[in-house]
């Protein structure tokens, strides 16, 4: 049998090795590569010799046409990119679908710490994961047991190495790349000043923290967590009602006040990576004034979220990867927006000042069909950082990558939810514009 061959156009990826070390393994098993380069951080971490690479250097709004004529060019039959909000993926994906172009979306996993998200059209918001339990329960039957994930250690280092690394590249980007513009909100010079404050205050916050959370699991009051996100996240900026994490903070605190016991708790845990420009800390002090709640709040900056997650009385997000962890513990978890795990059965649907006094666990037995299969439709053992993660999740990523359907797609077709997250988006019969 003739081993079918693809046309991959890589876009922007996360900043690491990944990407180039996936289309190296890609390119050597005879499959056509493609690269755009948005910035200088994406030439830094390419690699010559793995297939044509181009530069947009070009006002966002040139950038359909731009792709287009590469789609046609190369034959492209797939593209690979790392998250689906950012604005240079935006319309690449939208005008793929149309094309008969798929796409493979790589993401943080939903699953952590030693998984990956892989899914074709879309993640989290976007995800064609279904709404519906019955769904769940009914494909879980058909799914083998899911196999121990490799585990590796990837240091924090690591990471903020290649960081600063892609961003050390970025310099050049006024006179190579003029009119590139970052997805995040601040700066790499402003956002590593701010880490590197955070990070020298950890040392005092850490003892108190652990005793905060120590007070919280031995004592005799409820407690319910709120997880702080990062504002700069796609998952709060393109996928909530929120503005920001302040939005978010006012509207719990406030529901809280009027609506929980008076002997409850609430503890709002920060994001470990936030870099301190927005004072949270500052934002929730003045908010327990405004609503009374001064001694009723407790705010961490670190600590054990397991251990504080495993006895409290229920979790408040907006759709941080926090409340799977929260469901895993079986707590009662309320999502203010849409996650994946947002189902009937899992998270509670009734509103917020409700919870407070009947927060209702989840179903174990739908939780267990729920992570046994997005385990196996979404995530990948790897990581994006280390070597060792790499080298998995490259392993892992190749036949997904270049598989005729994907888990989900073939689960799709052995039984249908009632309710769908969203319809797949029109594309052409399989194997659509191969390469020759």
């Amino acid at each position: 049998m003739t081993r079918i061959r693809r046309s991959f156009l890589f876009l922007q990826g996360v900043c690491s090795p990944f990407h180039r070390r996936l289309a190296a393994r890609l390119a050597a098993d005879g499959h056509r590569i493609v690269k755009v380069h948005y910035n200088a951080g994406d030439r830094a971490y390419w690699q010559r010799g793995i297939g044509p690479a181009y530069d947009f250097r070009e006002p966002l709004a040139a950038l359909p046409a731009f792709l287009s004529e590469l789609w046609q060019r190369h034959a492209i039959t797939d593209q690979v990119l790392f998250g689906d909000q950012r604005p240079v993926h935006r319309t690449a994906l939208e005008d793929a679908a149309a094309a008969g172009i798929r796409s493979h979306v790589f993401e943080e996993g939903y699953f952590r710490p030693f998984w990956i998200t892989l899914e074709r059209e879309g993640v989290n918001g976007h995800s064609l994961l279904p709404r519906d339990p019955r769904w769940y329960r009914d494909v879980a039957r058909r799914l083998p047991a899911l196999p121990a994930p490799a585990h590796f250690r990837s240091p924090f280092r690591v990471r903020a190495t290649h960081d600063v690394l892609y961003h050390l590249a970025g310099l050049t980007n006024p006179l190579r790349y003029p009119h590139y513009r970052n997805h995040a909100p601040v700066t790499a010079p402003v956002e590593y000043a701010g880490y590197l404050k955070r990070f020298t205050q950890l040392r005092a916050w850490k003892p108190r923290d652990a005793r905060r959370i120590q007070a919280l699991v031995e004592g005799q009051r409820p407690y319910f967590v709120l997880p702080l996100q990062l504002n700069a996240d796609a998952q709060i900026r393109d996928h909530s009602p929120f503005a920001d994490m302040r939005e978010v903070m006012a509207h719990v605190m406030a529901s809280f006040a009027m609506h929980a016991p008076g002997d409850a708790l609430l503890c709002i845990k920060n994001h470990p990576l936030d870099t301190g420009l927005d004072h949270n800390a500052r934002s929730i002090a003045r908010l327990a004034h405004r609503f009374g709640l001064e001694e009723r709040i407790v705010y961490l900056e670190s600590g054990d979220l397991n251990m504080l997650l495993e006895r409290c009385a229920g979790t408040v997000t907006v759709n941080s990867t926090v409340g799977i962890v929260s469901l895993e513990h079986g707590r009662p978890t309320f999502a203010l927006s849409d996650p994946i795990y947002h189902l009937d059965g899992l998270t509670f649907h009734g509103r917020l000042d409700e919870f407070w006094r009947e927060p209702s666990p989840p179903d174990g037995g739908l939780f267990d069909a729920f992570r046994r299969t997005v385990m196996h439709t979404s995530q990948l053992n790897g990581g994006f950082y280390c070597g060792a993660g790499i080298e998995l999740a490259v392993a892992n990523a190749v036949p997904a990558l270049t598989a005729r359907r994907s888990p989900l797609e073939r689960l799709l077709s052995l039984a249908a939810p009632v309710q769908c997250r969203r319809q797949p988006p029109r594309r052409l019969p399989w194997p659509d514009r191969l390469a020759s």
